[in-house]
């Protein structure tokens, strides 16, 4: 978490460090390794699995994955809910009007998988949880802090993105559902490939800057910038020169989805068959998703989202006490107190009603 531990600038910061081995208790800002996928080979996963799929779902673009252009190219992650005792998950969430849907969201920064599958340059990971309400007309997005000190089923206290390392999507989600006590229905991924790629589909996106930086020969004014795919890897994955380190990081990554958000809803992507054909087509050839998610269920969600405006999808951070040190790791101490509340208003399908009280946690509208 401390912005000052390395010396590389921006989101190639992690790429020469040595990275820890998987016995040791502490993990200092550890990568997630390769997930593995039935299907095309790729790269290891990268930030903002959130970006593809809630444009996806939000916008009502699902429909065209019934087609073999857009649904043939999904990756599939295998039923990672399979090893994770149903005795000791949380019950599924229910609400008056309906049921809602929570997808745990993962990604990280990195080179190519080696041909021995070794990820040598992986950094930069994103854990984001993303809840479609009951009424289908609200959603919220809450980040986890990559390094959050957390407990781990079978593993004791450590990051949180060590569960992965250990136990792949299927700890991950054991040990998000054990601290939060919300029940995950699904995990998607994405490559960064698929990042840019849809950025780029669009257009570029505005976003705003708080104060300006500079990264990877990319500078950002303080205001509203314009980015295309390229500058996007940069502006996501910026740390040093940021004040918050890994904090703005996270707000970056949000800011940057609610931007693809807004481009999306807020321009003709959904008219113009070419740019829809497009943004769609690198959608589809980026995510990787649970067996359970099948190609009919997002168009039924997608299609009940129809209406949901972009005012309408709130953005935040778990609740954090500050930082800290365990051992050589560098952590992110959560706040039980706010973060009980926070997740039993999610379990509840009310956050929305109740978003006011954590102002502190959420995106804001000047994020570094």
């Amino acid at each position: 978490m401390d912005p000052t531990v390395r010396s590389q600038e921006g989101f190639l910061d992690d790429a020469t460090r040595p990275q820890p081995s998987l016995s040791r208790p502490e993990m200092p800002h550890g990568p997630l390794p390769e997930l593995p996928v039935r299907g095309r080979r790729r790269g290891i996963w990268k930030p903002l699995g959130a970006v593809c799929v809630l444009l996806l779902v939000l916008t009502g673009g699902g429909v065209w994955w019934l087609t073999e252009r857009y649904a043939g190219q999904v990756d599939r992650l295998g039923d990672v809910f399979a090893a994770i005792p149903e005795s000791g998950r949380p019950a599924a969430s229910t609400a008056a009007d309906g049921v809602p849907v929570t997808f745990l969201l993962v990604g990280s920064d990195s080179r190519d998988v080696a041909a021995d599958g070794a990820a040598p340059g992986a950094r930069s990971d994103a854990i984001m949880l993303a809840r479609v309400a009951a009424d289908r007309e609200h959603a919220q997005l809450i980040s986890i802090p990559r390094d959050s000190w957390v407990d781990i089923p079978g593993h004791g206290m450590n990051k949180i993105n060590a569960s992965y390392a250990f136990g792949g999507p299927s700890l991950l989600i054991q040990t998000v559902e054990q601290f939060t006590g919300v029940r995950i229905d699904h995990f998607v991924a994405i490559d960064f490939a698929g990042l840019a790629e849809v950025t780029d589909a669009l257009g570029g996106v505005d976003v705003y800057v708080g104060q300006p930086t500079q990264a990877g020969g990319h500078t950002f004014e303080q205001g509203m910038n314009h980015i295309t795919g390229e500058e996007a890897r940069w502006y996501l994955g910026q740390r040093h020169g940021l004040p918050g380190g890994d904090f703005d990081r996270v707000k970056r990554q949000q800011n940057f989805l609610k931007a693809v958000m807004d481009q999306a809803v807020g321009s003709q992507t959904f008219s113009d068959l070419g740019t829809l054909d497009q943004t769609l087509r690198a959608v589809a050839g980026s995510v990787a998703a649970d067996d359970d998610l099948g190609v009919r269920d997002m168009v039924v969600l997608a299609h009940s989202m129809r209406n949901i405006a972009k005012d309408d999808v709130a953005y935040f951070t778990a609740p954090v006490l500050g930082t800290g040190r365990e051992g050589a790791a560098s952590v992110v101490y959560l706040d039980p107190a706010a973060g009980d509340r926070m997740w039993g208003y999610l379990i509840t399908d009310s956050l929305g009603d109740h978003a006011a009280e954590f102002a502190e946690s959420a995106l804001g509208d000047a994020p570094r």
